[in-house]
């Protein structure tokens, strides 16, 4: 698992780091420093002592010297106090030895010397005292030879020298070495000192600038807060606990003080601001619970009277909020004036209920209206028989005795009640159409157009087996989508706009009738009827889907006028909407859309 630190814990870790090697480069150099003068003194002291060895050896030969020059000179007979003196230091040799015995202690070897050279020197002592004793003695020649040439002391003395002198230059060769690690030691503590004091002012420079950039950023970011706190026009208000304003912004001293202008209200309580405009208990009551129980106090409405008199409706949002600076808490309290929202919401509801009046009154109009149109329908049809069938009876009864203006006047009849019958069977499905429930389903609209297609097509072979006049039809059917509607709308809607088309390209001896789809970015399908008929006017464009609205001659183009109209009820019922583009001579070409979800049934 990965561990994200926090610029507070990494610097915490930083300066932890910076401590320690502090400590190690100021503890482990001086403990090195005082290892090495320790070693350096151990050094200085075994060159000392070596040098004490070589001192006693030189004091002992010169004793031996002096001992046995002084025995030769009192062998020739010369008496004198100073050369018994220098023979007496016979005497003092062997505690010359016992100190160069203590000195070499160390070494074995040289112990081995002094033990030799102890046991000769007795006895070369001894015959240095019978020569001198020994004054024109016959053996004075053979004591002095025994002694010369019988104890040879001094090659034992070079040889402790040598040794002593070949310590000497290997303990001044340490001591150097120690001396020169010593020196090292102590300029690369120096200079690890050096480089630690500079990062130090480093890390010390480095924390005052995030320190300075970190002030910077607050400094910034409470300018930020304070302007965002000024400049919002909603009052804003920080309470403590006994309701005494600790903050606020602009636009509450400009509602609340009493001369309108913005004075600072902090450190007053709240009640005796914006003259009795918060003296209501329950407001106050209900702030404190905020604070005390941390209750959050939302679109609280509150009546108030300011100090110009005008009653106002402010909507109240409150919530106990901690003071980053402090541990206290405090109430922070928003304002907002919903006068003008109130008086809109009135004016709404009124509205609305008048609104719900009209509605009534247009349901009771459209049932009346429909209650009429179906009865009217209804009604119609009895009288349309009777002229229909006596006309009928008349043009039989006269038979060839009638001329050729009663004929006319007969087919003027019978035409006049068809197209009659004919606009009843449109009102009616015209009136079932805005008034039955839809049934949605899934449509497939490719089918649907199929069997308005079949059924125009038998409708025109019909028609040209009877008047013997063949008429072609080209279609161009694209792929048509599946839609979710109710099947016998669409089935209506399809016949009136291809029936439309087969209709107004009767003139053309080669019809092309044109239908396609395409999905809009909404997720909606705009399907498309293009035909190249006789086309219309387009500044008549908005009378095209009226009832009874016609923009040819009913002798040209057979029809009542309700065929867009339906359609057009159709697709409103369904979420849809409709248009045409024409010109006239040129053909029109119709667009129609249907959203993807289907509005509600009882629509």
């Amino acid at each position: 698992m990965r561990v994200r630190f926090t610029d507070d814990a990494r610097d915490r870790w930083r300066f932890a780091g910076l401590g320690l090697a502090a400590l190690l480069i100021v503890t482990v150099p001086s403990l090195l420093l005082l290892r090495l003068s320790h070693e350096s003194v151990n050094a200085a002291n075994w060159v000392a002592h070596t040098q004490a060895v070589s001192a006693r050896l030189y004091i002992l030969q010169a004793d031996i010297r002096d001992v046995e020059s002084a025995a030769l000179t009192l062998s020739k007979g010369v008496e004198s106090e100073a050369l018994q003196q220098r023979l007496q230091r016979a005497d003092d040799i062997s505690d010359t030895l016992q100190e160069l015995s203590r000195l070499v202690s160390d070494s074995p070897a040289q112990l081995l010397r002094i033990g030799r050279m102890s046991s000769m020197l007795e006895r070369r002592m001894a015959l240095a005292k019978q020569i001198a004793s020994s004054a024109e003695s016959p053996r004075q020649r053979e004591l002095i030879n025994e002694m010369a040439f019988g104890y040879p002391v001094r090659e034992i003395a070079m040889e402790l020298q040598r040794d002593e002198n070949e310590l000497l230059v290997q303990r001044v060769a340490a001591a150097v070495r120690q001396q020169r690690l010593s020196t090292v030691v102590t300029w690369a503590t120096m200079a690890a000192q050096l480089l630690l004091l500079g990062l130090v002012l480093w890390l010390l420079k480095r924390q005052m600038g995030h320190r300075t950039r970190a002030e910077r950023s607050m400094l910034q970011a409470s300018a930020r807060a304070s302007s965002v706190l000024q400049t919002v026009r909603e009052p804003i208000v920080l309470l403590d606990g006994e309701q005494r304003i600790v903050l606020h912004n602009a636009a509450f001293t400009e509602l609340y003080s009493e001369d309108g202008a913005d004075d600072d209200v902090n450190g007053r309580l709240l009640h005796t601001v914006g003259d009795g405009a918060w003296a209501d208990g329950m407001v106050r009551q209900r702030l404190a619970d905020v604070l005390l129980r941390g209750r959050e106090l939302w679109d609280y409405e509150h009546e108030q009277r300011g100090a110009d008199g005008r009653v106002r409706f402010m909507l109240i949002n409150a919530r106990r909020m901690p003071l980053p600076d402090t541990e206290d808490e405090v109430v922070l309290m928003t304002v907002s004036d919903v006068t003008l929202q109130r008086a809109v919401q009135l004016r709404v509801e009124e509205l609305n209920r008048q609104l719900e009046g009209k509605v009534a009154q247009m349901e009771e109009v459209n049932s009346e209206l429909e209650a009429f149109s179906y009865s009217v329908s209804h009604d119609l049809r009895a009288p349309l028989r009777h002229v229909a069938g006596f006309s009928d009876k008349l043009a039989r009864h006269l038979g060839e005795d009638a001329d050729d203006k009663a004929q006319h006047y007969l087919k003027v009849i019978g035409d006049a009640a068809q197209r009659m019958a004919a606009l009843i069977d449109d009102l009616l499905v015209y009136s079932r159409l805005g008034r039955g429930a839809m049934r949605m389903q899934a449509v497939d609209m490719q089918s649907l157009v199929a069997d308005t297609r079949a059924m125009l097509d038998s409708n025109l072979r019909t028609e040209s087996e009877a008047d013997s006049d063949a008429r072609s039809v080209q279609w161009n059917i694209g792929p048509l989508p599946v839609m979710v509607a109710d099947e016998n709308m669409m089935r209506q809607v399809w016949l009136n706009l291809l029936g439309n088309a087969v209709k107004y390209t009767a003139g053309r001896e080669h019809a092309v009738i044109d239908v396609s789809a395409q999905q809009l970015p909404d997720g909606s399908q705009q399907f498309t009827v293009c035909d190249n008929g006789a086309g219309f006017d387009m500044q008549y464009a908005g009378k095209l889907f009226g009832v009874f609205q016609r923009l040819h001659k009913a002798s040209d183009y057979p029809g009542t006028g309700i065929g867009l109209a339906s359609v057009r009820r159709v697709l409103t019922r369904h979420g849809g909407r409709i248009w045409a583009e024409a010109q006239l001579g040129q053909g029109a070409t119709f667009h129609f859309v249907l959203p993807p979800s289907a509005p509600d049934a009882h629509s």
